[in-house]
């Protein structure tokens, strides 16, 4: 594959200092498939002063309006969005897939504000859900995707309502990730496209999964821009962000070789 064949992949992603998850995982996922990346960044994020968690740094929104504006003429094969930490920063990211809707989207909805935070989180909600009818591919975990739907989910009959509840709301192919939080053993995905709906299980290992989710919706982008089906690309990237798990550090997920 020459550089001019290579599939082209925008990450519009925050930075994970540590890089187990933002765009070092995006850009770390492409380079496995053969993608060619660009990055769009929405943030900074550090390890806070006390090291019990972390801080979000926006970026200047007239330095993140010049980034995608730079980024406007490249011929994209898919876009995939990560953490978009303030309601400006998302109000320009849905501009930008609103000039290019001949590509393929997939949003990972990376909510993070406080939970007292009532006010932040409905705005950003309602934002998000504004991008549903742009994007392809939406992958929520559990509690993104009680927020989106309006729903409380603990059971997979659950997952299936919300996930139907977000394609009438634009959703073209949900995927639900349930972690842990249904079950102690299995985590179980839930991909939904309005018509089909189909698990995907893996065991739970002991591991670190710092950037699971961000490896997960950055594998599924590749794989569709490297011409699979959104099913194909949701089964084979739950298979890549599995062994990312299995070959985590301390910091976070590994991507694997897939060719070996």
């Amino acid at each position: 594959m020459t550089m001019m064949t290579m599939p082209k992949v925008l990450a519009i992603s925050g930075s994970d200092v540590l890089s187990g998850g933002g765009f070092q995982a995006d850009l770390a996922t492409y380079s496995q498939y053969g993608i060619y990346g660009f990055v769009a960044v929405t943030s900074i994020v550090t390890v806070a002063e006390n090291a019990s968690g972390f801080d979000i740094f926006p970026a200047d929104i007239e330095v993140f309006k010049r980034q995608l504006d730079s980024l406007d003429d490249v011929a994209f094969d898919a876009i995939k969005i990560g953490l978009l930490p303030s309601l400006e920063i998302a109000d320009l990211t849905l501009r930008f897939i609103q000039r290019h809707q001949d590509v393929s989207v997939i949003l990972d909805p990376v909510l993070v504000f406080k939970e007292n935070h009532d006010t932040e989180i409905s705005q950003m909600t309602a934002k998000l859900l504004a991008f549903l009818p742009f994007v392809t591919v939406i992958t929520p975990n559990l509690r993104e995707a009680e927020m989106l739907s309006g729903m409380t989910i603990t059971t997979v009959s659950d997952m299936k309502v919300a996930a139907k509840a977000l394609s009438g709301l634009g959703s073209q192919h949900t995927v639900i990730k349930g972690g842990s939080r249904l079950d102690k053993h299995f985590a179980r995905d839930l991909y939904d496209d309005g018509g089909l709906s189909r698990e995907f299980v893996k065991p739970i290992v002991a591991r670190n999964n710092n950037g699971a989710g961000c490896t997960f919706a950055s594998a599924i982008a590749s794989n569709i821009a490297r011409g699979k089906s959104v099913l194909t690309a949701v089964e084979q990237s739950k298979d890549f962000v599995y062994q990312a798990i299995l070959n985590s550090n301390e910091y976070g997920v590994f991507q694997h070789d897939i060719n070996t």
